[in-house]
């Protein structure tokens, strides 16, 4: 039968006559074969007994249908177990099979599993009974059955029904995203990759994080015959990955050493009777004793090896047991292997083709640009301070910081706590429990700022984390490039921030070199460069990152910091001859520090001791701050005008080059300095028009509406105990805000909400979207009283009179908790005036919240400087002393601080 039948009576099915609904029908048939239950086993070994005279035919297709038994001669189907469907999909394919069969002059028995496990004698009555009615009234169909009837004849094996003639792959893979992930489309490459793999094919996938890379293993899984299996070394984050798959409707486990023997068990049974569609495994578990053999007994349909860069020693993630996976080829030389990763370099794609044996892998290499994340590179002076800057112009966002040490997250998260910031840490020093716990709470969106070592991240999909900062200078690109990947997975802007300093070089040197063959020192020292390199360019960075994994953007980007403020470039050459007679004047032993604090006359320890405040060029430099030298230096570093002796206590060494500089006889061309803060500051109109604009759009009903999804999101996913992204992602919700969905066909046509989705969660979700618009409530009484401010003392009374009207306008709006650039704003005045009236306001015994400025240990800090100078220092030689780590509106805080102390 090639076309669908005509129906006599077209409200008698859900059933239509559609093309598209047709298809649809098949697809659901192939889709949703199963393997026979414990009920259908020994019913079948009854049957084949011929205990009732006639020959069963087991899963035989009539058309595209499956019936669990048939008996041809007699037209007769059993189905066991057959529940009333309750889906669209389900309606319309049983609908449109009990059509069909009753056209074909088919009758059906059904039998619960139950009865046909516990009253088999009975089943067995029923149907020899139906078989004799049917004799009896001669409705048997006569001679051999008709050419659309026939199958294969005897016990068809479980998945593999060759009546079923498929509909072409790549249709099948898009029907599948839609209806387990609810999309229409594939992402760039997607397609082509799943087509590969469904040929049989071995694949190699590079594609970066958040790219779509899990989807190109699943979707050959779910429309495949058997069990994929991925191995992963991520088993912390099994859990997330099985259950985001169960939400999709997709039959997923895992089997690490966090799941008990009897669960273990259960498992297994499972993936032998071709119940899963997917089996996550660590490395460790599959070559471990036994496994590989159990697995020979699974019919397996693919091998995905996640994150196979930790195959190679060249990789930045190197894990041994990972190279042991070339036994799979041995083991199974016809399962085809997908390796995927989201970075390689050209070493690494080739140690995964050869150590795993790939016959003949076609490579699949996606661009590695994530346009949607702002790549900004920061000073690394103030650390703490330009994060909680960012983080509260960006209060509700979620984010990650990455740190060197295990002690840093500590600190930073302790320090961000302190300043009322939902900050938790993560690292490999705490026990499994607390690391599980503080994972947790971050996927739940209890915590929004994760401070972690590098071994956090990986494989999380959680796809709201709007920024990556990095404390530290990562060891290598490839690492970094992982790492700020975890931010903007749903498409969103995000931001990647990375705090460098040149200190960060030399112990992350250190660290690359040390106990290491020297090949391998030699490689992780090349590979810190082109990272170093990175952090200190003056051109477009995402082009110089896209270029690490060989890809020309072909032009700027326009959203990396050098793009958004271009540097202004200046004749340096006076500058460098500075710089360098300095350098030789100190006979070529000094490092940049110490170097920049000759050029500024500085008169400290090392300066004196060394005899350097004698020099002819000391002081030379002096109009210059701190900053601006360290960036011209490291300009001039990079320039080849100096090179680092990291033998003699990384002295700057003056090259052919810098001579030829010093003598006169080359030109050099440095970029101006700009303090980052300084180079994004927008005019006070611009940035009240932003922020205007913010306020605008929160208020309206769109926002409103989102936050409300937001909300019952969380609460439907703290009751299932998952984390909201598994139930929906952001970027579905904005699209629920923005179209109002109240219909079950409007809501299915939402981005990212697949059937299966819609039956767990789409009814609540029209709900909440229909009652959306109740008017903001007016705080009552009680609650305003959370608002009064606290009684004021005498003190502070007598000071008030001393204030005068602007001031205390000025002050007022800080004890709101506004900072200077806000109250600037909202007042008209320029930062400046406000921080002069906030100093006076202190100075005359008001209660400042001093902590909006200068922590405890920033307090003690200055103090100690203050002490060291003696007496009572002048701001400059405090502010010199210090580095400029401090700005001069802090020094004074923080000496008034000291007087009203006594």
């Amino acid at each position: 039968m090639l076309t669908p039948p005509s129906l006599g009576n077209a409200q008698e099915h859900i059933f239509t006559t559609t093309t598209r609904i047709w298809d649809k029908a098949k697809t659901y048939a192939r889709q949703n074969r199963k393997a026979p239950t414990r009920a259908e086993n020994l019913l079948w070994q009854q049957l084949r007994a011929s205990r009732l005279g006639v020959r069963f035919r087991r899963q035989h297709a009539i058309e595209f249908f499956i019936a669990d038994f048939v008996c041809l001669s007699h037209r007769l189907l059993i189905e066991v177990d057959g529940e009333i469907h309750l889906t669209p999909e389900q309606a319309e394919y049983d609908s449109g099979r009990t059509f069909v069969l009753k056209e074909l002059g088919f009758h059906e028995l059904r039998f619960p599993n139950d009865q046909v496990l516990h009253q088999m004698d009975h089943v067995v009555a029923t149907i020899r009974q139906h078989l004799q009615t049917i004799t009896s009234s001669g409705a048997q169909s006569p001679g051999s059955p008709s050419p659309r009837e026939r199958g294969p004849g005897g016990e068809v094996p479980p998945n593999t029904m060759p009546e079923l003639a498929p509909a072409p792959q790549l249709t099948a893979a898009r029907q599948a995203l839609k209806r387990y992930y609810g999309y229409d489309n594939f992402r760039p490459m997607q397609g082509d990759i799943i087509q590969h793999i469904l040929g049989g094919r071995d694949t190699v996938v590079l594609m970066p994080t958040g790219g779509g890379k899990s989807v190109c293993f699943q979707i050959p899984a779910v429309v495949s015959e058997g069990v994929c299996v991925v191995v992963s070394p991520l088993i912390a984050l099994m859990k997330d990955q099985v259950e985001a798959l169960k939400a999709n409707g997709i039959v997923a486990a895992y089997i690490n050493s966090s799941v008990g023997q009897s669960e273990a068990n259960d498992i297994a049974r499972a993936a032998v009777s071709g119940h899963l569609k997917l089996l996550y495994v660590s490395p460790e578990k599959l070559l471990s004793e036994g496994f590989l053999q159990f697995l020979t007994r699974v019919n397996i349909s693919i091998f995905a090896i996640d994150e196979a860069h930790c195959i190679s020693s060249w990789g930045h993630d190197f894990r041994p047991e990972y190279t042991q996976l070339g036994a799979l080829r041995t083991h199974f030389p016809s399962v085809p292997i997908i390796a995927l990763t989201a970075t390689a370099d050209r070493l690494t794609q080739r140690d995964i083709r050869t150590q795993l044996n790939l016959h003949e892998p076609k490579v699949f290499l996606s661009s590695f640009d994530r346009p949607n994340i702002n790549l900004v590179v920061r000073p690394g002076q103030d650390r703490i301070g330009q994060i909680l800057d960012y983080i509260q112009r960006h209060p509700t966002e979620a984010g990650i910081i990455y740190c060197l040490s295990r002690k840093s997250c500590e600190t930073v998260a302790q320090k961000l706590q302190q300043k009322g910031i939902k900050a938790g840490y993560y690292h490999a020093g705490m026990s499994p429990n607390q690391r599980a716990e503080a994972q947790e709470k971050f996927l739940q969106d209890d915590t929004l700022v994760i401070v972690a070592t590098i071994a956090f991240g990986m494989g999380i999909d959680k796809s709201n984390v709007r920024w990556v900062m990095h404390y530290n200078l990562p060891k290598n690109i490839e690492g970094y490039y992982q790492e700020i990947g975890r931010a903007g997975r749903d498409g969103s802007p995000a931001t990647a921030m990375l705090f460098y300093s040149f200190a960060d070089v030399m112990s992350m040197r250190e660290m690359v070199t040390k106990d290491v063959p020297a090949r391998q020192a030699q490689l992780n020292t090349a590979k810190l460069e082109r990272m170093q390199q990175f952090a200190e360019a003056a051109s477009c960075r995402r082009r110089i990152l896209l270029h690490y994994f060989s890809e020309d953007l072909g032009h700027d980007c326009g959203n990396c910091d050098i793009c958004r403020n271009p540097p202004t470039t200046f004749d340096g050459t006076l500058l460098a001859q500075k710089a360098l007679s300095a350098s030789t004047r100190a006979q070529q032993r000094v490092a940049i520090n110490l170097l920049i604090d000759i050029l500024r006359g500085m008169r400290n320890q090392a300066v004196l001791q060394g005899g350097y405040d004698q020099l002819k060029t000391y002081g030379a430099g002096q109009d210059l701050p701190y900053l601006d030298w360290y960036s011209y230096v490291h300009q001039m570093l990079n320039d080849g005008l100096f090179y680092i002796a990291y033998e003699e206590g990384y002295a700057l060494k003056i090259t052919e080059r810098g001579q030829q500089v010093l003598k006169g006889q080359l030109p050099v061309s440095l970029k101006k300095f700009q303090v980052a803060e300084k180079a994004d500051k927008q005019t006070r109109a611009t940035k009240k028009a932003a922020a205007d604009a913010a306020a605008a759009g929160a208020g309206t009903p769109e926002a409103k509406l989102f936050e409300r999804l937001r909300q019952l999101r969380k609460q439907i996913a703290d009751e299932q105990g998952v984390p909201p992204y598994v139930v929906f992602t952001d970027t579905t919700l904005q699209e629920m805000a923005r179209e109002q969905p109240t219909s079950r066909v409007a809501m299915l046509s939402v981005s990212g909400v697949g059937m299966k989705k819609f039956e767990t969660y789409g009814e609540a979700f029209i709900e909440a979207i229909l009652q959306h618009g109740p008017p903001r409530p007016v705080p009552n009484a009680e609650d305003a009283e959370d608002y009064a401010p606290a009684p004021r003392t005498a003190t502070q009374k007598a000071a008030d009179r001393d204030v005068n009207s602007t001031e205390d306008t000025t002050f007022q709006l800080h004890r709101q908790g506004l900072s200077p650039d806000q109250i600037a704003e909202q007042r008209g005045l320029v930062v400046g005036t406000v921080r002069a009236h906030l100093e006076r306001a202190y100075a005359k015994g008001l209660d400042l919240r001093l902590q909006d400025f200068l922590s405890d240990s920033q307090l003690a800090e200055i103090a100690a400087a203050r002490a060291q100078l003696g007496g009572a220092p002048a701001l400059r030689d405090l502010f010199d002393h210090l580095r400029e780590k401090y700005d001069y509106f802090q020094l004074r805080l923080a000496g008034i601080w000291a007087q009203r102390r006594g």
